[in-house]
C-alpha cells in the first residue's frame, strides 16, 4: 500500500502518525519532540502539565499555564522543524485559558476532546494554530461542524475519531468499552468519514480524518488507510519508548501487563476509562482513598465526593509510584514486550 503524508492545512507530516496526548506527564516535550523529529506529529498533554513545579500545590493552574509554553519550546528544540501540538481536554477547569496559552505559545495544532469543543475557534482566533476536535460518533462530529460553521464560519482543520479501544477516559459507556466488538465500530467510522468528506467538499476544503484507539502496528494503520482515513493517532505504543516522559516503572507496568489485567474502570471524574488493574484500583473499589487539597483539574470532579484524587493518582503513575497510581492504558498495552526508541517505531510506519 502506498502511504501518503498526513496534510493538515499547511502542515505536512511525512509519516501519517500522530502521537496521542497522555497526561499527567506521560507525553511532554521529550516524547512529542522525538515523534515530530522523525516525521510524525508530536502531541503534548496539558493535563496538569505543571505538576513538577515547586508551587504546584499552591497554584496548579498558574503552574500549568506557564508549563505549556515551556514544554512547547523544549519540544521545538528537539523536533528539528517537526510538528508540535497539544491535547487539551474540554473538561479542564478554565479550559479557555489553556487553549489561549497554547495558541499564544505557537502550538501548531490543538487536539481537543473529553467534551465537545464548540467554542475552540473563539479562543484561538487570530492565531495560526490548527484545530482538531476528537469525536466518537457521527452525531458529535455533525454538531461540531454545524456549530462552528454557523457561529465562526469555519470547519475543523482535521477530525480525530477515537474508538472504544483507546486508553484513558473514553467517550463510550462502560458496557460499550467492555464489549467493543458489539459496536461494529468500523461502520461508525465509515459514516463519520463520509460525512466529514461531504461537508468538506461542500465548502471546498479537505478535512483529514485521523483514527485513534487500538492502533499498534503498521497493519492496523493500513486497515484504516484502506478505508479512506488520512492518518492514525497512537498513544499506548509510544509509552514503552526510551523517549517517553513517564518514569521507567510506569513503562514497565505495560511490559508486565497481561491481557486480562487491562480493565474498564470508573474514573473519579465521572467517566469510564481503560487502565491496568493494580493494588490501587483494587483498593479504590472498596471505598474512598483519602486525598489532600484540590488541584483544579477537571470540571466534573466534586472534591468532597470523589473516591480518590485523579491528579494524585496520575502524578504517582508519571513519577513511578505504581502501587498508588491510576495506570491508564490502551487495549493493546499488554502487547508491549520491551522498551524501544521512537525512531524504531516510526521506521515501521514510514512510507
Amino acid at each position: 500500500m502506498k502511504i501518503k503524508p498526513l496534510v493538515i492545512g499547511d502542515l505536512m507530516a511525512r509519516i501519517p502518525v500522530m502521537q496521542g496526548g497522555m497526561g499527567v506527564g506521560v507525553s511532554l516535550s521529550g516524547l512529542a519532540g522525538a515523534v515530530a523529529a522523525e516525521g510524525g506529529i508530536g502531541i503534548i498533554s496539558t493535563a496538569q502539565i505543571g505538576y513538577r513545579d515547586a508551587d504546584f500545590d499552591k497554584d496548579p493552574i498558574g503552574c500549568n499555564l506557564r508549563a505549556i509554553k515551556a514544554e512547547i519550546d523544549k519540544a521545538r528544540r528537539i523536533a528539528n522543524g517537526g510538528i508540535i501540538g497539544v491535547n487539551i481536554m474540554v473538561a479542564t477547569k478554565r479550559y479557555e485559558e489553556y487553549v489561549r496559552a497554547a495558541a499564544l505559545a505557537g502550538a501548531d495544532l490543538i487536539v481537543s476532546g473529553a467534551g465537545l469543543p464548540v467554542d475552540l475557534p473563539k479562543y484561538t482566533e487570530g492565531s495560526g494554530t490548527k484545530l482538531a476536535p476528537i469525536v466518537s460518533s457521527l452525531k458529535s462530529v455533525r454538531v461540531i461542524m454545524k456549530y462552528w460553521m454557523k457561529k465562526y464560519e469555519r470547519l475543523p482543520d482535521a477530525v480525530v475519531i477515537e474508538g472504544p479501544l483507546a486508553g484513558g477516559h473514553l467517550g463510550f459507556t462502560k458496557e460499550q468499552a467492555e464489549h467493543p466488538e458489539d459496536l461494529r465500530y468500523d461502520e461508525e467510522v465509515k459514516k463519520i468519514l463520509a460525512d466529514v468528506e461531504k461537508t468538506g467538499e461542500a465548502h471546498h476544503v479537505h478535512i483529514p480524518v485521523i483514527m485513534a484507539g487500538g492502533i499498534y502496528t503498521r497493519e492496523d494503520m493500513e486497515h484504516y488507510l484502506a478505508m479512506g482515513i488520512s492518518g492514525v493517532q497512537m498513544a499506548t505504543r509510544f509509552v514503552t519508548t526510551y523517549e517517553c516522559d513517564a518514569a521507567e516503572a510506569y513503562k514497565q507496568s505495560y511490559i508486565n501487563a497481561r491481557k486480562e489485567d487491562i480493565v474498564i474502570v470508573q474514573s473519579p471524574v465521572g467517566m469510564p476509562g481503560r487502565a491496568i488493574l493494580n493494588p490501587f484500583m483494587q483498593k479504590a473499589k472498596t471505598g474512598k482513598i483519602p486525598h489532600g487539597q484540590c488541584h483544579s483539574c477537571i470540571s466534573t470532579c466534586n472534591p468532597s465526593e470523589t473516591p480518590y484524587c485523579i491528579t494524585d493518582a496520575l502524578v504517582n503513575a508519571a513519577v513511578g509510584r505504581i502501587e498508588d497510581a491510576l495506570l491508564f492504558c490502551g487495549a493493546n498495552a499488554w502487547r508491549a514486550e520491551k522498551l524501544e526508541h521512537v525512531k524504531e517505531i516510526m521506521e515501521e510506519f514510514r512510507p
